[in-house]
């Protein structure tokens, strides 16, 4: 198992062996993320792929996929440079690098060094996560150069998760993990993703899934196992209700199980539950 290089709120790892069962046994031509996040479906899918499309509205994301993907020794070699301290976090936190390697390195450093790795900016468009008092950060270079590996061959992109409907085709996979709208099992909705991803924006997923629908393609979509998600997104198809710990959160925050929603229009092979 290849492990994602940047720790990401969402994150799907534990859902792998599940997208994984899922798949097995049926053939794809191409696939396409759009809401990348860690990537962590992508590094470990398995399945073979013509070509492959990966995509983020973050932009210092992606520009940090690229950089992986096609100067990873020059990101270690800035990695190294970083050390985990407190000064040094803030000092590097409000630095402006011109070069595009040093930048990814900054990114990946933050990411591992702040605080619970949330990825937050203010109305600047500059990162203000505190620091994260995280011990035991070490530089993975071995899962820096495995991911560099995988990400040849693929196209990156920056945009809207829209973007891709023209050249989707007959055949193809696309799997869809979108910032969660509303809250798990209640009604109330998260106001600090409300502007991140709106309740409008998942109704244009679901316009979206209609048309990948039509071009005869397949999807795997996870989301917030809510009503109001139930009704956007349950389409005929596949749905799945998964339980999963939950992470996120402070080292005071109340943790336990959660449950999330997979819509699909994949039949399993064994036609079993995942």
């Amino acid at each position: 198992m290849i492990t994602p290089f940047l720790r990401w709120a969402g994150g799907k790892r534990w859902l792998i062996n599940e997208i994984n069962r899922l798949i097995d046994g049926h053939t794809f031509k191409n696939y396409y993320e759009p809401f990348l996040g860690s990537a962590s479906i992508f590094f470990n899918i398995n399945s073979s792929f013509d070509k492959v499309f990966l995509n983020d509205l973050n932009e210092d994301l992606i520009r940090t996929y690229q950089e992986v993907k096609t100067n990873v020794n020059d990101v270690i070699r800035f990695l190294k440079e970083f050390p985990n301290n407190k000064t040094f976090y803030y000092d590097v936190r409000k630095k402006h690098f011109k070069n595009n390697s040093k930048k990814a390195a900054q990114f990946i450093y933050l990411n591992h060094t702040s605080y619970n790795g949330i990825y937050r900016v203010n109305s600047k468009g500059e990162y203000n996560v505190p620091y994260g008092y995280k011990k035991n950060y070490i530089i993975d270079i071995d899962s820096l150069k495995k991911c560099s590996q995988k990400l040849q061959n693929t196209i990156l992109s920056a945009g809207d998760f829209s973007k891709f409907i023209d050249f989707i085709q007959e055949g193809d996979l696309v799997f869809l993990d979108p910032p969660y709208t509303v809250s798990h099992n209640n009604n109330g909705f998260i106001e600090y993703n409300k502007n991140l991803f709106s309740l409008e924006d998942q109704y244009r997923l679901g316009e979206l899934i209609d048309k990948i629908k039509e071009k005869k393609a397949f999807y795997i979509l996870t989301n917030a196992a809510h009503k109001t998600i139930d009704n956007i997104f349950n389409k005929g198809d596949y749905k799945y209700t998964l339980t999963r710990s939950s992470t996120i959160g402070g080292k005071n925050a109340k943790r336990g199980s959660i449950e999330e929603y997979l819509f699909t229009n994949i039949k399993r092979k064994n036609d079993g539950n995942i």
